[in-house]
C-alpha cells in the first residue's frame, strides 16, 4: 500500500507539471491522498442502538453528558457580560452555570486541544503517558513553520527531529493501554456514546469505538469543514494570514465517520448535525443510563456560519467577527435544544451535564478580545489560553446558583463522572483526577508543559518559564488575575521554589510519544493579523 501511495503521488506531481506544481500544491497532498483512499460518501442515516422500551423500576444512576466546545474564548460566553463583539449572547450556555455549579477558577489541562482532551478522557496529566503535543501530520507542522512568523521572530521547523521512530499521524493518540472514562463507566453498566471531534488517534485501535465507546459519530481529526465551501446556505470567512487556516481549507472535508466507517457527508452544518444526532441518541437511550461525550467542533476554524445565523447579526461590521459570532449563537441555540430534549424525555432531573472548552480562543482568528479580560491565547499558558468555563448541572444532585472558586479543571472531570456513575477508578496507575462534587481538589498545585514552555499554579502564585525567550514570569493571581505585573525580578526566592516544583513534577512524566516539530511565536496581547510593534511580549509555542 505504501508503494502504491508513493506511485500515486508521483503521478500527481507529473500530471501537475513537476516541481513548480509541487511547490504550489504540496500542502494539498494529504487531502488529495485521503480523498483517493477514502472518498467522502453521500449522507447516510444513523441508526442509534435502541435501549429498553420502558425505564427500569426504582432509582438508577444519572445519565451523564460531557459537552466540550472547541477553542471557545473566555469572553465568548455572555455569562460575565461579554460575548462576541459585546453583541452575541449565550443564554443556554449561561443557564448551565446558573442552574448548577459554576467553577469560576477552572483550567484546561493544556493550551491546545489534543492534550486537553486526553486529560479529560483519562483523568491524568497527558504528559504522564507521552501525549505532550497536539497530534498533527508532519506536513501540517512543516506548513505551519514554512516562512511564517511575526516581526523579527520566525517559526522554527525541527527537521532534525524527524526520525523513523515518529509514529505515523494516525497512530498519534491516547495509547490503548490508558483507561478512558468511557471504559470506566461502561464497566459500571453505562451505554457510552461519542458525537463530534475526537483528535485522540485515527488508527482503528485508537478510535473511540476501540476506547470504550459503544457508538461513535466522529470527526477523527482536529477539525473539519462545517459545510462544503460552496454551500449556498453557508457564509465563509477565510483568514489569509493564518497557515493553519490555509491548511484546513486545502485538506479537510465536510465529512464524518460512524464506528470506523468510510467517511460520509453530514446533513447540513456540522453544529446542527451533531446537535440533531445527540437528540436522536438521547431518545434512543432515554430508558437506560448513558454517557454521552458531545464534542462540538465549533467555533474552531474554518469559520463557517449558516446564512440564517449570519443575517441575524448586521450590527457586527467586521465580516470574520460576524461569522464567528454567528457560529457561537448557533452553538448556544443547539445546546439549548439538547437540554430541551432532556426535559421532553423526562430525564432532566437525573442527568449530569458538564460543559467546558478545550482551551482558550485562538490568536490566529484575528479578533482581539476573545479571552478578555485575560491576557494570552490558545497555545499560551497565560490565563487567556488555559482558563476554561466549567459548569455542572444536575437538578437532582447539584443546587442551582452555586459558585465555587477553588482551583480545578479538566483533570477533575474523569473522577467526578466516575463518582456520579458509581464507576471504579483504575488502581494500577497514578490518577490525577479528583471528584470535585465531593469538595475542592486536594492537590497542592496544577502544572502545564509543552516542550520547554512550562507553568505551575500553586495557591495564588503562578510561574511561567520559557526557553525562547529565556524568561521566568511570576504573577500573584489574587492581586493580579490578568497577569499584568511580573514579579519575577522582585521575588527570586519564590521563582526558585516554583521552578523546583516544576522540575519535581517533570521527573515523573514520560518521554513524548512524538516530538514537537515546530516552534512558533505567539504574541501575548494581540492576534496574529495585528501589525508588529517593537516591544511586544511573546512566547514560542512548541508542538
Amino acid at each position: 500500500m505504501k508503494k502504491r501511495w508513493l506511485a500515486f503521488s508521483a503521478l500527481l506531481l507529473a500530471g501537475a507539471g513537476g516541481y513548480w506544481a509541487f511547490e504550489a500544491n504540496k500542502y494539498r497532498i494529504p487531502g488529495i491522498l485521503q480523498d483517493w483512499k477514502d472518498p467522502v460518501q453521500p449522507n447516510r442515516a444513523i441508526a442509534w442502538q435502541q435501549g429498553p422500551a420502558k425505564p427500569p423500576e426504582g432509582k438508577r444512576p444519572p445519565n451523564i453528558i460531557l459537552i466540550v466546545a472547541d477553542d471557545l474564548g473566555y469572553n465568548d460566553i455572555s455569562l460575565g457580560g461579554g460575548g462576541v463583539a459585546g453583541v452575541v449572547k449565550t443564554p443556554n450556555i449561561d443557564a448551565l452555570a446558573r442552574d448548577g455549579v459554576n467553577f469560576t477558577t477552572a483550567y484546561a489541562a493544556n493550551a491546545t486541544c489534543s492534550p486537553s482532551r486526553a486529560a479529560m478522557m483519562t483523568g491524568r496529566y497527558p504528559t504522564r503517558f507521552g501525549f505532550e503535543y497536539t497530534a498533527v501530520p508532519v506536513e501540517f507542522a512543516e506548513n505551519l513553520a514554512h516562512g511564517e512568523g511575526v516581526g523579527p521572530h520566525r517559526a522554527i521547523f525541527h527537521d532534525e527531529l524527524i526520525t523513523p521512530d515518529i509514529p505515523a499521524y494516525p497512530d498519534m493518540g491516547v495509547p490503548a493501554s490508558e483507561v478512558t472514562i468511557a471504559e470506566a463507566v461502561k464497566a459500571a453498566g453505562y451505554h457510552t456514546l461519542h458525537i463530534g471531534k475526537w483528535h485522540l488517534g485515527e488508527a482503528r485501535k485508537l478510535q473511540p469505538q476501540a476506547q470504550g465507546f459503544d457508538e461513535s459519530l466522529a470527526i477523527l481529526a482536529g477539525a473539519a469543514m462545517f459545510l462544503p465551501e460552496d454551500d449556498p446556505d453557508g457564509v465563509n470567512a477565510k483568514l489569509p494570514w493564518d497557515p493553519i487556516d490555509r491548511f484546513i481549507w486545502a485538506n479537510l472535508r465536510h465529512a464524518v465517520t460512524f464506528n470506523g466507517s468510510k467517511r460520509f457527508h453530514p446533513k447540513g452544518h456540522m453544529t446542527d448535525y451533531f446537535a440533531d444526532e445527540a437528540i436522536e441518541a438521547i431518545e434512543a437511550n432515554r430508558n437506560r443510563s448513558f454517557f454521552l461525550y458531545l464534542a462540538f467542533n465549533a467555533p474552531h476554524t474554518p469559520l463557517q456560519a449558516t446564512k440564517a445565523d449570519y443575517d441575524k447579526l448586521p450590527q457586527i461590521k467586521d465580516h470574520k467577527t460576524r461569522v464567528y459570532g454567528a457560529m457561537i449563537a448557533q452553538l448556544d441555540r443547539r445546546i439549548g435544544d439538547v437540554m430541551a430534549k432532556l426535559k421532553e424525555a423526562g430525564i432532566d432531573d437525573n442527568t449530569l451535564v458538564i460543559f467546558t472548552s478545550d482551551n482558550g480562543g485562538a490568536w490566529y482568528n484575528g479578533m482581539p478580545d476573545l479571552n478578555a479580560p485575560f491576557r494570552g491565547w490558545k497555545a499560551t499558558f497565560f490565563e487567556g489560553g488555559i482558563r476554561a468555563p466549567l459548569f455542572m448541572r444536575w437538578p437532582g444532585g447539584i443546587a442551582a446558583g452555586t459558585q465555587r472558586a477553588d482551583v480545578t479543571g479538566h483533570l477533575d472531570i474523569f473522577a467526578t463522572i466516575a463518582a456520579a456513575a458509581g464507576a471504579k477508578l483504575p488502581n494500577d496507575r497514578t490518577i490525577d483526577s479528583e471528584n470535585i462534587l465531593a469538595g475542592p481538589a486536594k492537590r497542592p498545585a496544577m502544572f502545564w508543559r509543552s516542550g520547554d514552555y512550562r507553568a505551575v499554579r500553586a495557591g495564588d502564585w503562578k510561574l511561567q518559564v520559557t526557553k525562547r525567550p529565556e524568561k521566568a514570569r511570576l504573577y500573584n493571581l489574587a492581586a493580579d488575575p490578568t497577569e499584568r505585573h511580573d514579579l519575577a525580578a522582585s521575588d527570586p526566592q519564590r521563582v526558585a521554589e516554583l521552578s523546583a516544583m516544576i522540575e519535581a513534577q517533570n521527573r515523573g512524566m514520560a518521554k513524548p510519544i512524538w516530538p514537537g516539530l515546530v516552534e512558533g511565536p505567539v504574541r501575548i496581547d494581540v492576534p496574529l493579523d495585528a501589525p508588529w510593534k517593537d516591544g511586544q511580549d511573546y512566547i514560542y509555542w512548541t508542538n
